[in-house]
């Protein structure tokens, strides 16, 4: 399992309706040499995890849950044969795009060493939005996106650390539920039924959809009772 690229993006402005601030830092591309990678700070103050990699909608993106977005090589490939265009590394606005890593079956708190000493924990799936829409220019991307059941991963940092491309990625921790990003993701985008299911993975799931999860189980147990 190997780390491809690392991706950075600057902030420009949008050239598409849809990004809420008219700037955005979606348009990642790789970078040469080694990144430092550390917490950002909480949700709606701190941006990406990357050194370098600017985020413009800190309501939606970035923060401690969202430091670090990895994608797989070979799901950017299969949408290169779906949509006949080529995806370079960072077309997806990913940090991390990697190789040989089951990003969609990754556990929710899987945690994976990058290099020598970056720890980073699963959180949850990537939620398409009209930006990442108009970032590609493809008509009913975000229906599409989602269709395609693979989200890539957004992680937390547990140790923070230096990384380049070339880097090898190992699992240090799977836990013993069966809580995945593909599962998470589909929870959250079609089928709210599964949400209950999302609880099995404790403190590791993303604050905002636990909170969607237990606020579903609870008006569940409302109608019941009614």
């Amino acid at each position: 399992m190997e780390l491809l690229s690392v991706n950075v993006g600057r902030r420009k402005a949008a050239e598409y309706t849809g990004a809420p601030s008219g700037h955005t830092g979606i348009d990642k591309r790789p970078v040469r040499g080694p990144v430092l990678v550390s917490a950002p700070g909480a949700k709606g103050v701190g941006g990406s995890g990357l050194a370098g990699d600017e985020i413009c909608d800190l309501r939606h993106h970035g923060g401690n849950d969202q430091a670090v977005y990895a994608y797989a090589r070979e799901d950017l490939d299969a949408w290169q044969r779906t949509l006949g265009r080529d995806l370079p590394d960072g077309a997806f606005g990913e940090n991390l795009t990697t190789s040989g890593v089951d990003v969609n079956g990754a556990k929710i708190g899987e945690r994976w060493r990058v290099g020598s000493d970056l720890v980073l924990e699963v959180t949850s799936g990537r939620i398409p939005c009209r930006t990442f829409q108009g970032h590609l220019d493809e008509k009913g991307w975000v229906k599409r996106f989602t269709d395609g059941d693979a989200p890539g991963a957004y992680l937390r940092v547990i140790a923070p650390g230096e990384i380049r491309a070339g880097d090898v990625i190992e699992i240090i921790h799977r836990p013993d539920h069966e809580v995945t990003v593909g599962l998470q993701f589909r929870a959250v985008t079609t089928d709210k039924a599964l949400l209950p299911r999302l609880l099995a993975a404790g403190d590791a799931l993303h604050p905002g959809t636990a909170e969607r999860a237990r606020k579903y189980v609870a008006q569940q147990a409302a109608a019941v009772t009614v």
